[in-house]
């Protein structure tokens, strides 16, 4: 005879608060990196694709399902806004959506770039880094937000 006990814990989950802003929380490499594309200007998403892979010298290369996942997201966190028009001098093509930084998304990337280099110092202080990194990256071939 083989008996089987299952223990299921009676303790009641004690649910958080929400935090203020609980965007910054919930943070991903991905929206990050859409956050500092949208941040050199206006673009659609396949251009947010191009300067995202650009930037991080095709290390990081966001794929459709990530991209528009994190762009919905994004949308209804108040983080970008989609805009109305098509930008410089383009057709109007419905597929072809362009999107723009909010200040919450501004402010929220700002943030986040902070903690990040707060992180790089602290990486540089432990020799984990040296103490004056070159420039490896090369920065976005971007202006204005001109695509």
């Amino acid at each position: 005879m083989v008996i089987s006990i299952v223990v299921i814990s009676s303790a009641k989950r004690v649910q958080q608060q929400p935090v203020e802003d609980e965007t910054a929380a919930v943070l991903t490499p991905a929206v990050f990196h859409i956050l500092l594309a949208l941040s050199d200007g206006n673009s659609h998403g396949y251009g947010i694709m191009q300067d995202v892979e650009s930037f991080t010298s095709g290390e990081l290369r966001l794929g459709p399902g990530t991209l528009y996942r994190s762009i919905q997201r994004m949308l209804v966190d108040g983080l970008i806004k989609e805009l109305e028009i098509a930008l410089h001098d383009e057709s109007d093509d419905d597929r072809r959506r362009h999107y723009r930084l909010t200040k919450k998304g501004l402010e929220i990337a700002q943030r986040e770039a902070r903690r990040l280099a707060d992180l790089v110092d602290v990486a540089r202080r432990r020799s984990l880094l040296p103490k004056r990194a070159a420039a490896s990256r090369p920065s976005s071939p971007r202006k204005g937000g001109r695509r």
